[in-house]
């Protein structure tokens, strides 16, 4: 039996460190040195939900309300608000100081363009945007909501912490076609975004908005004051996992966004370095059906697919470690208000022979189906191994087909026939914030503005929208619920479980903000 001790892991560690360069700075700039979970190749956080243009997004640009540790709106590029007593006008007063990267001042104008193309694409604007008779700006720093009818989400909508998130860009980029990617990356966030020194695969580089104006209060997840306190932020990307360590150890990256849990003996043994779970509420893994292609339009072929996936082995098989990981049985995470199991029993399946059998009912006649593989994610390729190998087992032709996550995110929005560049199944995770109501996106029922995979119900879409317009916590319990008895019922995507990523650092970093998403601002490098 091998005893693995703290100088035999470390010893390990060193013999396989790679030959990095540590970049020369030719001043005493401070530098944040990050390793991002993936490469950054889509830049438009509208147009696509991937969590690294999330990251990307943050750094760059502002919202008008940010949610809390608690999850709770409060208010980021808005000063004050008021409420009109019928409830049917909302008024917002833009603080002062707020200005791009260009030099413009941010108005009205600007927040209104932004809100449009968002509120075209995410879910939860989506949901507003139905609601809204009209956007008014009332001067270049006051503009006004007015709805149809009172609307209890308003500012949990314009808050909402991941994607979408409501980012405020400049009108002019604004109006980009929502399902377009926009032609400039221009925010009023702390941090601007260096264009000319990006080079996809590779390096991302972020330097401090100097007229960027923090709000006073105190960090609180994705609220309070956004004080840049590092003169740049450069993402490195590495595709390797090991060599990514061992630049974190040798002290040539100051940040790791998301190691293995297989690391985590080696990182933890690591002199000078921190590993800790950041997210309270974790992940939840995803197998997404493209519900428009044989022969996943097939509500039964899905609901086959779908009970060959026992999450236990998902979640040993990608996370390990069982300390990171549990099932739940929930659209919702588990131990949120809206978490039960309704209707959850073919997901709790879990049966090879079960899956076969109502494979074969369900009059499967051995269509390929192609499974995206993105091999640079390691969750999410032991997430795709392990479903092409059950599914083959039950019964599919599989076409695994491998490719980078930025590819992947590209391709998944592609509506077209296999022979053409189309797909049937990507894998992916939801962070918890994400995910812990009917309005997210995930959830949509709309093939036209929905999420990916473009699952139609009507009955779906009913019951989301009683959920927007409940009034009392048992109204939203059981609109919660049939949404869920909806989901499960039309097989839309398989879950796969809960599950917690780590973040690593060395100890020298301070001022990390506990949050689902990660974020750069606060952070400093002593």
């Amino acid at each position: 039996m091998i005893r693995w001790t703290r100088r035999s892991l470390m010893a390990l560690a060193v013999a396989a460190l790679p030959l990095v360069g540590t970049p020369t700075l030719a001043n005493a700039e401070t530098v944040l040195r990050v390793i991002p979970h993936a490469d950054l190749k889509n830049l438009d956080p509208i147009w696509t939900t991937a969590y690294i243009t999330r990251n990307h997004a943050y750094l760059i640009y502002d919202t008008l309300f940010a949610m809390d540790e608690s999850f709770k709106p409060q208010p980021q590029m808005v000063d004050t608000w008021e409420t009109s007593s019928d409830g049917k006008v909302w008024t917002f007063n833009l603080r002062d100081g707020l200005k791009f990267h260009d030099g413009a001042a941010v108005t009205s104008t600007d927040v209104i363009a932004s809100l449009k193309r968002w509120g075209a694409r995410d879910g939860m604007g989506q949901k507003l945007m139905e609601q809204m008779e009209e956007m008014v700006a009332v001067s270049d720093k006051t503009f006004q909501f007015k709805l149809k009818a009172p609307y209890g989400l308003v500012l949990e909508s314009i808050g909402k912490i991941s994607s979408n998130v409501p980012f405020i860009m400049p009108a002019r980029i604004a109006a980009t076609d929502p399902f377009e990617q926009i032609p400039e990356h221009i925010g009023s966030g702390p941090f601007k975004f260096e264009a000319d020194q990006w080079v996809p695969g590779s390096t991302v580089v972020y330097t401090k908005f100097a007229d960027y104006v923090p709000r006073s209060e105190a960090p609180s997840a994705a609220s309070g004051g956004k004080i840049a306190k590092v003169d740049k932020v450069i993402w490195t990307y590495f595709p390797d996992q090991t060599t990514a360590m061992n630049a974190l150890i040798a002290g040539e990256i100051d940040f790791f966004e998301q190691p293995s849990t297989d690391l985590m003996p080696l990182l933890s043994a690591a002199e000078d370095v921190t590993a800790e779970v950041n997210d309270p509420l974790g992940n939840i893994g995803f197998a997404r059906f493209n519900h428009l292609l044989p022969p996943f339009d097939n509500v039964e072929i899905r609901k086959a697919a779908t009970m060959a996936m026992k999450q236990e082995d998902y979640l040993a098989g990608a996370i390990g470690d069982p300390q990171f990981w549990k099932t739940c049985y929930s659209i919702y995470p588990c131990g949120t208000p809206l978490a039960s199991e309704v209707a959850a029993e073919t997901m709790k399946t879990g049966s090879i022979e079960k899956a076969s059998a109502a494979l074969k009912a369900a009059g499967y006649d051995g269509t390929p189906i192609v499974i995206m593989h993105p091999t640079d994610i390691p969750v999410l390729s032991a997430f795709t191994l392990i479903s092409a190998e059950k599914l083959r087992k039950a019964g599919f032709e599989v076409d695994l087909q491998a490719m980078d996550w930025s590819t992947l995110t590209s391709r998944r929005a592609k509506r077209d026939p296999v022979s053409e560049g189309g797909w049937n199944i990507f894998h992916t995770w939801w962070i918890g914030a994400d995910v812990i109501d009917p309005m997210s996106i995930a959830f949509s029922g709309d093939p036209e503005k929905g999420w990916f995979g473009w699952p139609a119900d009507a009955e779906l879409e009913k019951a989301r929208a009683a959920f927007a317009s409940a009034t009392s916590a048992e109204e939203k319990l059981t609109a919660g619920k049939k949404v869920q008895e909806r989901v499960w019922g039309i097989a839309a995507s398989a879950e796969l479980g809960q599950f917690f990523v780590p973040v690593a650092y060395r100890n020298n970093v301070k001022g990390l903000i506990k949050s689902p998403v990660q974020f750069f601002w606060n952070i400093s490098v002593e």
